[in-house]
């Protein structure tokens, strides 16, 4: 079976249009909407979700608590992480969410925003980011790696490159890209599963990612 077969637009279409009903449904008054490729209808197979919920000013704290819930209800949840630059905000989180049984392409990344700061287009003033214990920097090198292959697949290999750059860096790994890209690929998800044990079984996908997808490509 060809990997792409894998990687059907109609069943992302109605899981995206899963989350956007249950967003909405979640806070009274707040409306959910796609962002990026999808929205401009531009996306390719390997595009992920981008959704932008704006919920009322008094519902952004409560909303953003539910947002596990919410998620978690529409499908089992592999991966839910905040960055940390908006964890303290006031007005704005970010998240991004990998689910069980969907593509590691396929990723939600959930911006989620009060209403007044969504109107004005810009997030209202936010703390430093702290250091985050529950901030995965092997999860965050892991995704680096699923963004690596799109980018290859896409043929933009200095793209590719600078994101394995920038992985290898967060979990301290002395190692640069090759150009072989699923041998770069697998060295960056060895480096994050040494880093950081618990992040095994994902970083076990990536490799696996790689190889089906990238095995024929050469440099």
């Amino acid at each position: 079976m060809d990997a792409l077969d894998g990687l059907n637009p109609v069943v992302r279409g109605a899981f995206a249009d899963a989350v956007l009903g249950a967003l909405r449904a979640g806070a009274p008054g707040s409306d959910a909407a796609l962002r990026g490729s999808l929205a401009r209808g531009t996306a390719d197979a390997y595009s992920d979700i981008d959704v932008a919920w704006t919920v009322p000013d008094a519902e952004f704290d409560a909303a953003s608590g539910r947002v596990p819930g919410i998620l978690g209800g529409l499908r089992p949840l592999a991966s839910l992480r905040v960055d940390p630059e908006f964890r303290g905000s006031p007005d704005r989180r970010l998240f991004f969410a990998s689910f069980v049984g969907l593509p590691l392409f396929w990723r939600l990344d959930l911006d989620v925003r009060a209403a007044s700061a969504a109107g004005s287009g810009t997030p209202g003033p936010r703390r430093a980011a702290a250091p985050d214990p529950d901030w995965s920097p092997a999860a965050s090198a892991l995704a680096n790696g699923v963004a690596a292959v799109k980018a290859v697949l896409r043929e933009h290999p200095d793209t590719a490159r600078g994101l394995l750059e920038r992985g290898f860096a967060r979990v301290g790994a002395q190692a640069s890209p090759t150009g072989s890209w699923p041998a770069d690929i697998t060295r960056l998800a060895d480096a994050a599963a040494r880093a950081e044990p618990a992040q095994r079984a994902l970083a076990e996908q990536v490799r696996t990612l790689a190889v089906e997808y990238l095995t024929p490509i050469t440099p």
